[in-house]
């Protein structure tokens, strides 16, 4: 098996992790740790080291551990010289639930790996197992960023690549359609890049998306803050009304007010300043698009009014109001008169 190899740092390609690498960048080696709380990534990976281990070894042993289950000595057993001499790959699943005997004896495994094993360390998250964690860091195996995606723009990114795998392209409202129709579960949002890539044809553009995906699109914080933030305070209400009668908890949606206003102000206080001030905003130029649109209807004292009506509403539906529904649907009116003026 060749060496083993450093985390890289780089970003996730559509995944936004922060450390490690993708889990499309994973490579073999004596020991891959696999950490990270999104799920659909680290079986993405596992999955990946495991493909890679057949491509080099067509008759490659693959043994799963579970780290809640196991015994003194087993991985000793399952990573002992083959008596046919074929690759293997050992995979544990679920170290951040690991027993301390599975700890010792990976720490004692980690001074000697064999070369002819992939040893893979999936860890979900949490402090369990961190001693592990720390020394296989420590010994320079590479490390695999599988964390759950909160940016948006990382959302965008990861459908845009998933879209690109299957060797389509769709246009940025398409994308951003699809972001909001479907919210931030990857294995939704993954399968919806699926049907859309199996199902049409060409550029894939938010008509497409409205069609498939339209009654969810409605459901969601994104499309009421784009009425309210547009003036339109009928639209936004009812989109409103929709959303909480399909389930939607309150919280959410005063945060994709929240977002939008924010974008709204950064970009504001660019103004000026030049393309420079701008770029730093760290914004796509489609984002940097619709704002500058949108606060073409806009004063600085609507906006400031808006942020204040959101910033009280955010604390409603934490607990400070008896009726969240009440405290988003009057910030939702607010504004939108605010915009509207």
């Amino acid at each position: 098996m060749p060496p083993s190899q450093r985390a890289t740092g780089k970003s996730s390609r559509g995944g936004g992790a922060s450390t490690g690498i993708a889990w499309d960048e994973a490579e073999l080696a004596p020991v891959v740790l696999v950490a990270g709380a999104e799920g659909l990534l680290a079986e993405r990976a596992v999955e990946r080291l495991v493909g890679l281990a057949r491509a080099r070894d067509a008759g490659v042993e693959v043994t799963t551990l579970d780290a809640a289950l196991y015994g003194t000595g087993v991985l000793g057993v399952v990573t002992s010289p083959s008596l046919f001499g074929e690759d293997r790959v050992v995979v544990v699943e679920g170290v951040e639930r690991t027993v301390d005997e599975l700890i010792t004896d990976t720490l004692a495994y980690l001074e000697a790996p064999q070369d002819d094993v992939v040893l893979v360390l999936r860890h979900g998250g949490g402090q369990r197992g961190k001693r592990l964690l720390d020394a296989v860091r420590a010994s320079g195996a590479p490390v695999v960023s599988c964390e759950p995606l909160k940016k948006d723009s990382d959302k965008t990114a990861f459908v845009t690549a998933e879209l690109r795998r299957a060797g389509r392209r769709a246009d940025a409202r398409a994308v951003r359609a699809l972001v909001d129709a479907v919210g931030s579960d990857l294995r939704e949002l993954a399968a919806a890049c699926a049907q859309l890539a199996a199902d049409t044809t060409g550029v894939i553009g938010a008509e497409v998306v409205e069609r498939y995906y339209g009654g969810r699109i409605e459901a969601t914080g994104f499309r009421v803050a784009d009425a309210a933030v547009d003036g339109d305070a009928g639209q936004a209400v009812a989109l409103l009304r929709h959303a909480l009668a399909t389930g939607v908890d309150p919280v959410p949606v005063v945060a994709a007010l929240a977002m939008k206003l924010r974008t709204l102000a950064k970009v504001a206080a660019t103004r000026g300043r030049g393309s420079a001030a701008v770029r730093d905003l760290q914004l796509a130029p489609w984002q940097v698009d619709r704002a500058l649109k949108d606060l073409s209807r806009w004063t600085p004292e609507g906006l400031a009014e808006a942020i204040s009506a959101v910033a009280q509403a955010d604390a409603e539906v934490k607990g400070a109001s008896r009726d969240p529904q009440f405290a988003v649907e009057r910030a939702v009116l607010r504004v939108a008169s605010a915009g509207a003026r």
